[in-house]
């Protein structure tokens, strides 16, 4: 708790570009969150380099990112938006849970065996206890409650299980987290492959819409979705591509789906691919303009970066210094 307030902690890898599904399964719904929790929002960058990047491609998509958190509607005075390598105590705590993590925990992990098999010529240590600094990112804050898709579940057990056993061991030092119950966001799936997630490292470019896509880019999209045969607009599990569209023309214009089938009984998909993608435009639009405008204000970003890394750093340190007593380390001098 601080000031009252449960803590909250998410964060997004500043790789690939975001989404439409990262921007309507997540990102829309944590701009309220702050009048509840008091809430930390990561760049991750330190996740990222678990698969090699161009040094000055991660730094520039840090920052495009954290501006885009900010383009999103999170108030940095609100919220507390930094990036992940600002913060020593991040990998420092990883170093201590890592003691408390048993290696056949890690070799349960499916995200492990997923991206070893896309990258096989660099399967690293890094990869390996990617969890574990997922949990420092949470326990570092004392989080109460973290928002997780389905893919992200096993990691906030694993989480869960690496705090249980250090508070065995220590007395009550972590706060154990729960995973954030609140609205659900859409979960938006790929135009090309409709029974996968939309994904922001997907090959095939039609697969997603990426928040900064152009509007002809986006339209072009949308017509060139995958749908089927029926050439009826129905919400059914049968239907997968029209599944995915009803879903998000919902998401965008806040209605749902049986008003969608209403508004489309009797029209094409031609026509309702147009007015999803109108749709999404819409609401990406003023978003790519706040974008715009924020990622020239070199002095607010900078302002922005250094302030909220200075936050982070001052509670992450309050539960590093106690972590660092509880298993022995020498107390520092002041």
């Amino acid at each position: 708790m601080i000031d009252g307030k449960k803590v909250l902690f998410s964060g997004m890898q500043a790789t690939g570009n975001l989404t439409l599904g990262n921007y309507l399964g997540a990102l829309k719904n944590w701009v309220n969150l702050c009048d509840d929790y008091e809430c930390f929002y990561s760049v991750v960058d330190l996740h990222s380099i678990t698969v090699r990047q161009d040094p000055s491609e991660l730094r520039s998509r840090a920052r495009k990112l954290l501006s885009l958190y900010i383009a999103a509607g999170l108030d940095p005075k609100k919220n507390c938006i930094y990036y992940q390598s600002h913060v020593s105590g991040h990998a420092e705590l990883a170093w201590i849970l890592n003691c408390f993590t048993y290696m056949g925990e890690l070799n349960r992990m499916t995200q492990f065996k997923d991206k070893s098999s896309k990258h096989a010529d660099n399967i690293n240590a890094g990869l390996f206890t990617y969890p574990v600094l997922m949990a420092a990112d949470i326990l570092l804050y004392q989080t109460d409650v973290v928002p997780v898709g389905k893919d992200q579940l096993q990691h906030l057990e694993l989480t869960r299980d690496i705090a249980e056993r250090f508070n065995g061991v220590y007395g009550d030092v972590f706060t154990i987290p729960e995973p954030y119950l609140g609205k659900a966001g859409a979960k938006i799936m790929s135009l090309q492959e409709p029974e996968k997630k939309m994904s922001k490292s997907d090959e095939n470019v039609n697969a997603s819409i990426y928040l900064m896509d152009d509007p002809d880019t986006i339209m072009r999209k949308f017509k060139r979705a995958v749908t089927d045969s029926e050439a009826s607009v129905q919400y059914n599990d049968t239907q997968k591509g029209i599944h995915n569209l009803i879903d998000i023309y919902c998401a965008c214009k806040d209605v749902q789906p049986e008003d969608v089938v209403k508004e489309f009984d009797g029209k094409g998909y031609g026509d309702f691919k147009t007015a999803v993608g109108e749709a999404v435009v819409g609401v990406l639009k003023p978003l790519q303009d706040e974008y715009n405008r924020i990622i020239k204000e070199k002095d607010f970003l900078d302002s922005i970066i250094k302030e909220n890394a200075e936050k982070a750093q001052y509670y992450s340190t309050k539960t590093l210094r106690k972590v660092q007593r509880k298993v022995g380390f020498p107390d520092r001098i002041r």
